[in-house]
């Protein structure tokens, strides 16, 4: 288990100490904050937990999370300082909302186990006997008491044919009709009367996919009408068997009024005897027609009407019948299905799925903003792409919108309900890179946990992974790749069983690759396995029409983060705005668009361009497309190579006007510290030209 050291015994550590210790998530070791009684303090002290003034002693090897609660940024900074090596830093409100949302998870999926426990014990308990069909006439479903009927044990009869169990069933027809069957007689094998409704199952889109059968054994009514006078008796037992059903029962007499409901019927409408009996059949209507009345009208049944009834406008479904003895109309009967529950449910169900899949890829298509021909063509490609498990090598500028493309992909996906791990490859040390990706054994290395670790492509099996800059792994990792894609297999650090893994890889570049097999820094084997199906996002350069889409998108996404009210742009701004190369593509317009929307009074709704920061630009359409001066023509030189040279005279620009700071100037070019140190030395830019 995890051991963590919580920083900040206030409201929010309070809170987050209790969801801990509740959820048993993580061990927490200790509580730290300056206040001796402060409430999580108290609280970390009732349940025997260390508590301290200072969190520097604490922070050992053998934390692995530290939660910093007290909501100062210099705190979490130091603490990130000084943290150990394997230690996570997390602030509290993030750990906070992770906790709630698994909490949350967890007590919906016994709840769901719950109330499907609860509808199978309904399914069961009912003295009606019930056997579902499939489509095909296969037995899926049968309860204790059709069990009892029909003399075949429900394991000997679910899975197969209808017509294997009982030979004379009626429900081959009613999947070939669809058609209703209401109140059959029925004689089955071991001489048993029954009264049948056979109910073909329809979906929203009209489609068959299965069909039920409710039958009562009516046996011994038959037997003790041929035998019994006494009028009253009869009606006695007939209650008695209402009563004890679990389906919600009304019946009225032939003038619509009623004389007998269950109580199945009074909780479910949450009406009383003395709200029903002896009113109109309209009594218990909230929403929609009497169907009473309308069965005592047309003396024919009804079936699977939707309606609300009593107070709370409970959503059911209404069957009626009308009662006739000897040809003549005594009343109906009606028998109420309860559906809110089921739909509520459902709801909650999707909501859940709908969560988890935030946690995972939070974007899908209807996120990528874009309607120029050459965007269209991108995603286009990518919807294709998602349908099948091909490998997927997207390409483009940084900035372009890479990473929104493979979250889209894999939500496209049929292994959308599976994992999506995202890697940045140029993000973490080669030394640490394989034992990330493919994980490692025990006693692998020095500091290695017990037991070993998974890595990232087992943690996806059955998913997605995204490496993001495959254009920066060394030549050994571009080795081990290339084995996974060819064999669909791992082999963990310091050990020699391979792992069989199915996961679809989606990388993404803005490095030229065939221009890196040329130098020698790239495989050019993996190189034909990641283009399997290549995928080219343009630069917003290149798609200018459909800036006007994304301002306004991404200003709806900077008012929440902002907390403003802008609507969008003057004429004059967008204009402004579609004159600009955006080199930065559409990770600079959000940046540009954010800092506008600081400087803009609180009253202002429109951004002019008296709000834009200068946006620099080039002197002429020669300087546009080469970047170089007009005595520099570019004769004699490819087209790769001056871009190139281009590259570099930008580099070093940059480079000296952060006075040779690497991590502002990477973070000003919008690529990696170590993409960009691979660009120094490919130029051969050194600091000292930078001064």
């Amino acid at each position: 288990m995890k051991k963590v050291l919580i920083v900040g015994a206030g409201k929010g550590g309070t809170a987050l100490l209790k969801i801990l210790k509740e959820t048993k998530m993580m061990e927490v070791v200790a509580v730290i904050d300056i206040n001796e009684k402060a409430p999580g303090m108290l609280l970390a002290r009732e349940m025997n937990i260390k508590t301290g003034h200072d969190w520097r002693p604490f922070l050992t090897e053998d934390i692995d999370v530290v939660i910093e609660a007290t909501g100062d940024i210099e705190v979490f900074k130091e603490i990130r300082k000084l943290r150990k090596k394997n230690t996570v830093v997390i602030p509290g409100e993030v750990a906070y909302i992770t906790a709630q949302l698994v909490e949350e998870k967890e007590q919906l999926i016994a709840k769901l186990k719950n109330e499907k426990n609860r509808h199978d014990l309904i399914f069961n308990s009912t003295h009606d006997g019930m056997i579902v069909v499939d489509e095909f006439g296969y037995i899926t479903h049968v309860n204790d008491s059709a069990e009892k009927m029909i003399s075949v044990q429900k394991e000997k009869a679910i899975g197969k044919h209808i017509l294997e169990v009982i030979p004379t069933s009626g429900l081959p027809r009613v999947l070939k009709t669809k058609v209703t069957e209401v109140h059959q007689e029925f004689t089955l094998g071991n001489g048993r009367k029954i009264i049948t409704t056979r109910v073909p199952m329809i979906d929203e889109s009209g489609k068959l996919f299965g069909a039920l059968a409710v039958f009562k054994d009516v046996t011994e009514f038959v037997q003790l009408a041929e035998e019994m006078t006494n009028l009253k008796e009869i009606r006695m037992m007939l209650e008695a068997i209402i009563h004890s059903s679990e389906e919600a029962i009304s019946v009225v007499d032939e003038h619509g009024r009623g004389i007998l409901i269950n109580p199945a019927y009074t909780r479910i409408t949450g009406l009383s005897e003395e709200q029903v009996i002896g009113k109109p059949a309209t009594a218990d209507i909230s929403e929609g027609e009497s169907m009473h009345m309308k069965v005592l009208k047309t003396r024919r049944p009804v079936r699977g009407v939707r309606m609300k009834v009593g107070p709370k406008n409970r959503d059911v479904i209404v069957n009626v019948a009308p009662v006739i003895v000897d040809g003549i109309l005594k009343g109906s009967v009606g028998v109420i299905h309860d559906v809110s529950e089921i739909q509520r449910l459902t709801n909650e169900l999707n909501r859940a799925r709908q969560i988890i899949r935030t946690l995972e890829a939070k974007y899908s298509f209807a996120d990528i903003i874009g309607t120029s021909e050459e965007m269209m063509v991108a995603i286009e490609q990518a919807k294709l792409a998602a349908k099948t498990p091909v490998t997927i090598l997207l390409r483009g500028e940084s900035g372009t919108g890479k990473e929104l493309f493979a979250h889209a992909i894999h939500n496209a996906s049929d292994r959308k309900y599976n994992k999506f791990i995202r890697v940045n490859c140029a993000a973490i040390s080669e030394s640490l890179l394989e034992s990330e990706l493919f994980g490692y054994e025990e006693g692998a290395f020095s500091g290695a946990k017990r037991g070993g670790k998974r890595g990232l492509f087992e943690e996806a099996n059955n998913g997605s992974i995204f490496l993001d800059e495959i254009g920066e792994l060394s030549a050994n990792m571009q080795a081990k790749l290339l084995r996974v894609l060819q064999e669909g297999e791992i082999v963990r650090v310091g050990g020699t069983k391979p792992i069989p893994i199915n996961v679809r890889v989606i990388a993404a570049t803005n490095v030229n690759l065939e221009k890196a097999i040329a130098d020698g820094t790239f495989r050019e084997d993996l190189y034909y396995r990641l283009n399997r199906m290549p995928i080219y996002i343009p630069p917003l350069r290149a798609r200018k029409q459909d800036i006007p889409a994304l301002c306004q998108h991404l200003i709806q996404k900077l008012n929440q983060d902002y907390g403003r009210n802008v609507e969008g742009l003057t004429e004059e701004a967008i204009h402004y705005l579609l004159s600009y190369d955006w080199p930065g593509n559409v990770r600079e317009l959000e940046n540009v668009l954010g800092r506008a929307m600081i400087f803009m009074k609180f009253n202002e709704v429109l951004i002019d361009v008296k709000h834009i920061p200068t946006l620099r630009m080039p002197s002429n359409e020669n300087d546009l497309a080469t970047g170089f001066s007009n005595d520099d023509d570019g004769e004699g030189r490819t087209l790769a190579e001056m871009v190139e040279k281009y590259e570099a005279r930008m580099i070093e620009r940059v480079l000296r006007k952060h006075n040779g700071n690497k991590t502002a100037t990477a973070k000003a070019l919008g690529i990696s510290i170590r993409n960009l140190y691979y660009k120094l030395e490919k130029y051969n830019i050194a600091n000292s030209n930078m001064q």
